[in-house]
């Protein structure tokens, strides 16, 4: 896999540019898939794009995945530190497709739930739905969002190195890191996706560029 430094802004820019390029009619709502390990940041990748395309003029949503995960009674029916579970059923999959994408196909509502379920209070959090209007764009990030048939116009996979992911998860998530090697020996995200950032030093990521396009 080829990799090319790249700032943060520009990547950020060149995402909202390959989104806004996917070849949809300009009223289509789009969704992007920004997939990785909490470590990998993708909430400031995320927010990132999402500023781009508002300075081009589209209207964007951020959706974090951990609104979406399960009552911890589902959860933690293994344990709460069983790495299968938390790779395979903490998320909330028929919740995410109901209220965040199938809103946004060809005649949809348009009507967005930005998150369903408090984790830490492990309760609803009562929010209200945000319509994103025609041509709008929908960021979901998260980890394990790959290899589940979720829709999406343009998906990018946060890389991180072994070494770099046990260094910046926090020692009482460290239980997570085999669920990480099994997504990737399993899914195989980096394969996967449109695009690859790595993000080991978060200050000088490289990229594979978006693949399939000149």
């Amino acid at each position: 896999m080829r990799l090319e430094a790249i700032t943060g802004e520009r990547l950020a820019a060149a995402l909202a540019e390959g989104v806004l390029g996917s070849g949809d009619a300009p009223e289509a709502w789009r969704r992007v898939l920004v997939d990785g390990a909490p470590a990998a940041g993708g909430g400031r990748l995320a927010h990132a794009v999402a500023d781009e395309l508002r300075v081009r003029g589209r209207s964007a949503l951020v959706v974090d995945a951990a609104g979406f995960l399960r009552a911890a009674s589902l959860r933690f029916e293994f344990g709460r530190r069983d790495p299968d579970s938390y790779r395979e059923s903490w998320l909330d999959e028929g919740a995410l497709w109901r209220e965040v994408l199938t809103p946004l196909d060809p005649g949809g509502s348009g009507r967005v739930l930005p998150d369903l379920w408090d984790a830490e209070r492990d309760r609803a959090t009562r929010s209200g739905y945000v319509t994103l209007p025609p041509g709008g764009v929908l960021l979901l990030h998260g980890p394990f969002l790959l290899g589940r048939w979720f829709p999406a116009d343009l998906t990018v996979h946060l890389a991180l190195s072994e070494g770099a992911l046990a260094r910046r998860t926090p020692e009482d998530e460290r239980w997570t890191l085999p669920a990480f090697a099994r997504y990737a020996a399993e899914h195989g995200p980096s394969e996967a996706a449109d695009v690859v950032v790595r993000m080991d030093h978060p200050a000088r990521p490289a990229w594979t560029g978006i693949r399939g396009r000149a």
